[in-house]
C-alpha cells in the first residue's frame, strides 16, 4: 500500500484542522471499536468520532443494508422528495421509539448536521412564539453557525463568528457556581423581575449532560424544575440530544430517566447509525406551523443515512441492549472511581453519566498529557471543557468487554507514567 506523505495536509489543507493535530497518524482501516493507521498500528477508539459513532465503525448489519440498497440503485438525492428509504425510516422511528415511549413529536429533517437540527429549533421556537430571545446555559456547545453560536457558552468558538452574537442570554447550568446554589432560582427570579433587564424568551435550550463543555451532568431533579419553569411562563424547552442522545447515557433520549417532556428535540450524529451525515428536529404536533419551504437545505434527504439509521433502529427493538449498555457503565464507572482513588495526583474528579463520561483534573494541562499518552499506547479519546481540562470516555455502545478493559488499561498506564505509583489500600 502506498503510504500518504503528512506533509499534503500541512501545506494544503486549512490551518483550521484540529483533531488530526491530536492524532498525527494517517488512518487507514476501521472496524467495531477499532482503526489502524496505514503502518498497520492498531489503535482502539473510544473517541467514537465526537459521538458519532455509538455503534462502532463499520456496523456489518448497516453496512449489508446500505450496500444492498446502493446495488438497487436505491435513490441517493431527492431534497424532501418522498422517497421508500425515508418513508421507512419515519415509520420505524415512529413504532420503535416513539410511541413505546409515548412521545408525539412531528419530524423534520433539516440539514444532515447537528447545527442546522439546533438551527431550525431556534427559528420555530421563534415563529411560534413571536419572541426573539433564547436562554442558554454556561459552557453549552450546541453548533458552529451563527444561531447556534449564540447560544454556545465558549469563548473560542464563539469569537470566530467575526460578528456580535445576539438575542441570547446564558444563565448558570446545574452546580456552575458551586455544589450548594440552586442556579434555577437564580434564572426564575431574572423571569420574575420586571428590572431584571431578562424578557420571556421564546426557548431554553439545555443539554442533559454538556459534552464539548467538560461532561457536565446536570441532575435529574435540577432538568425537572427546568422544565416545570419552562411550562409556567409559556417558554418552549429545546433539548439538545445530539451528542447524548441516541443510547449514550444508556437510553435512547438522554432525558428519559429524568421524566420531562421538552417540546422539541434536536439528533444527528449516531442518529445514522454509521457515520452517515443526518439530523432530524422533533417538535410537538401544535408547534409545526411551518410554510412549505420556509427552513429548507440541498442535503436533506440523505438517502443512505434513512437506510443505515432504519438498520439501527433494530438495537432498540426490545430492552436487551439497553441492558448491555448498562453493564458497561458499571465497568467503565468503576473504574474511573477506582482511578482517582489510586491515583490522588490526578487531582481528578469524574464527570458525566452512562458512557458519556471523563475525569476533570485540576492540574492545567494534564487531561491532554492523558490523553497523548494515551494515543502513544494505541487508545484514540479526546479531551472536553473550556481548558481542555477533561479526559472524556466515548466508547461505542457495541464494544465487546475485552475491548472496554483494554482500553480503560491502557487509561490507567497513561495515568501512571504522569504521576507516581498508585496508593496500595
Amino acid at each position: 500500500m502506498t503510504r500518504t506523505d503528512m506533509t499534503i495536509f500541512e501545506k494544503y489543507e486549512s490551518e483550521v484542522r484540529s483533531y488530526c493535530r491530536s492524532f498525527p497518524t494517517v488512518f487507514h482501516e476501521a472496524k467495531g471499536s477499532k482503526m489502524w493507521d496505514e503502518q498497520g498500528h492498531e489503535y482502539i477508539d473510544f473517541f467514537s468520532g465526537a459521538g458519532a459513532l455509538n455503534y462502532g465503525h463499520n456496523n456489518e448489519t448497516m453496512k449489508e443494508a446500505l450496500i444492498d440498497y446502493i446495488k438497487q440503485d436505491g435513490i441517493t438525492h431527492s431534497l424532501d422528495k418522498a422517497t421508500t428509504a425515508k418513508g421507512q425510516f419515519i415509520e420505524a422511528f415512529n413504532d420503535i421509539i416513539l410511541k413505546p415511549r409515548e412521545m408525539d413529536y412531528k419530524m423534520m429533517f433539516p440539514g444532515p448536521t447537528g447545527t442546522n437540527a439546533v438551527e431550525s429549533a431556534l427559528k420555530l421556537a421563534r415563529k411560534v412564539t413571536g419572541r426573539t430571545d433564547v436562554i442558554s446555559f454556561t459552557n453549552g456547545f450546541h453548533g458552529m453557525t451563527i444561531g447556534s453560536l449564540s447560544v454556545t457558552g465558549n469563548a473560542m468558538k464563539r469569537k470566530g463568528a467575526g460578528v456580535p452574537l445576539e438575542h441570547a442570554v446564558t444563565m448558570p447550568y446545574d452546580r456552575f457556581i458551586s455544589e450548594d446554589l440552586e442556579t434555577l432560582e437564580y434564572l426564575e427570579r431574572f423571569l420574575e423581575n420586571g428590572g431584571s433587564g431578562v424578557d420571556i424568551p421564546a426557548a431554553m435550550i439545555v443539554e442533559t449532560v454538556q459534552g464539548e463543555g467538560g461532561i457536565n451532568a446536570a441532575r435529574f431533579k435540577w432538568l425537572k424544575k427546568l422544565d416545570e419553569i419552562c411550562k409556567r411562563w409559556d417558554i418552549l424547552l429545546i433539548v439538545d440530544d445530539i451528542q447524548a442522545g441516541i443510547g449514550r447515557t444508556g437510553t435512547f433520549f438522554s432525558f428519559e430517566e429524568a421524566g420531562i417532556d421538552p417540546d422539541i428535540v434536536c439528533l444527528s450524529k449516531s442518529l445514522s447509525g454509521y457515520g452517515l451525515p443526518l439530523a432530524i428536529m422533533l417538535s410537538k404536533p401544535e408547534l409545526d406551523i411551518w410554510q412549505p419551504g420556509e427552513h429548507n437545505g440541498t442535503f436533506r434527504g440523505n438517502n443512505h443515512a434513512f437506510v443505515t439509521a432504519t438498520a439501527a433502529l433494530d438495537y432498540w427493538k426490545d430492552d436487551q441492549f439497553e441492558a448491555s449498555i448498562k453493564q458497561k457503565v458499571d465497568v467503565t464507572h468503576e473504574f474511573l472511581h477506582r482511578l482517582v482513588k489510586d491515583y490522588p495526583e490526578l487531582k481528578g474528579t469524574v464527570k458525566g453519566r452512562g458512557l458519556m463520561v471523563g475525569i476533570a483534573c485540576e492540574d492545567e494541562g494534564m487531561a491532554e498529557k492523558v490523553a497523548a499518552q494515551a494515543f502513544e499506547l494505541g487508545l484514540i479519546m479526546e479531551t472536553a471543557g473550556a481548558n481542555d481540562e477533561v479526559f472524556k470516555l466515548f466508547p461505542a455502545m457495541t464494544i465487546s468487554e475485552d475491548e472496554l478493559k483494554q482500553g480503560l488499561a491502557i487509561i490507567e498506564e497513561s495515568v501512571k507514567t504522569l504521576v507516581k505509583e498508585p496508593v496500595l489500600n
